[in-house]
């Protein structure tokens, strides 16, 4: 598998390697709608969800991940790369009681809940993103860096309405009798940056694509001729590393450069998990999109 990954231009970013959150009207780019005011990160919604933020990315850090979890990283940092997956697997185990539910007080009917950990959210995201996993993973997104949903099974625009009411429905049936299921995805989106920190060292963007039927379907914000676009994407969303493989979902293809620390989890990260599609779950915001076809 090719993966289309490279490093930033010289000089991107601020001087202190934080990207600035507007454009040059002082307007964020990053409509009020899609996102909270406060978010578990080094960086606010409002910054890490700018189309900026896309052109000059910079790190994402979720707030006590690394802190808490030294040990792992250190163990992570001596092992050999092709056992880092496995010893990653192993600590969310043993951490999370995952195997001796029981441990964790579940017992009874409640104890087959325990069984709805990070793996079966990711790969019940690769069946259906509109499913409960998929509530579950866009909530997290919602918690940890502040940007919200903008679709789950329909539109949802008016956090009032009976399509938002939906969808924190179904986050809350896939939180319910979990072990700490959001603190296994901070692990999950921290063990992937410090993964791909160290298989592509100082690359800053990964090139995805996605086949689309028509560009109406995504929130355009502003068109700029020639294909390109400013699309304000969901708040986690399914992109391939391979043209070939979008074309079959489409006519028409996006191509967008997506920040390497907006990369929640892709294919061959885990072994025996989202190998098909050489999926990317990509956290999402305002980029600028290009618009082919086929």
């Amino acid at each position: 598998m090719e993966i289309e990954i490279y490093p930033a231009s010289a000089g991107a970013g601020t001087p202190d390697n934080s990207p600035t959150m507007c454009r040059g009207d002082n307007k964020a780019t990053l409509p009020r709608e899609a996102r909270l005011p406060i978010n578990r990160c080094n960086l606010p919604a409002v910054v890490l969800g700018s189309l900026t933020f896309q052109q000059h990315p910079a790190e994402l850090l979720l707030d006590g991940v690394a802190e808490l979890h030294r040990n792992l990283f250190q163990r992570l940092e001596a092992a050999p790369a092709a056992q880092r997956g496995e010893v990653f697997g192993d600590y969310l185990t043993v951490h999370f009681r995952l195997e001796r539910p029981e441990d964790m007080g579940f017992s009874g009917t409640r104890k087959g809940r325990a069984k709805a950990n990070y793996i079966r959210m990711i790969r019940g995201w690769s069946f259906d993103a509109d499913s409960r996993e998929g509530a579950v993973l866009k909530g997290w997104v919602e918690s940890r860096f502040g940007l919200t949903p903008r679709w789950h099974g329909q539109a949802l625009r008016d956090p009032s309405g009976s399509a938002y009411r939906r969808y924190q429905e179904m986050r809350a049936q896939g939180l319910y009798g979990t072990n700490a299921i959001e603190a296994q995805l901070d692990l999950v989106y921290t063990f992937c940056q410090f993964e791909l920190a160290r298989r592509h060292p100082g690359a800053r963007h990964v090139t995805l694509y996605r086949g689309v039927n028509r560009l109406a379907d995504h929130e355009v914000l502003e068109s700029r001729g020639k294909g390109q676009h400013v699309v304000l994407l969901n708040n986690l969303n399914s992109f391939t590393c391979s043209r070939e493989r979008a074309c079959e979902f489409g006519d028409y293809i996006l191509a967008v450069d997506i920040p390497l620390t907006k990369i929640f989890f892709h294919c061959g990260l885990l072994p025996g998990v989202l190998q098909g599609e050489d999926e990317f779950l990509a956290i999402g915001g305002v980029v600028e999109v290009s618009l082919t076809t086929l």
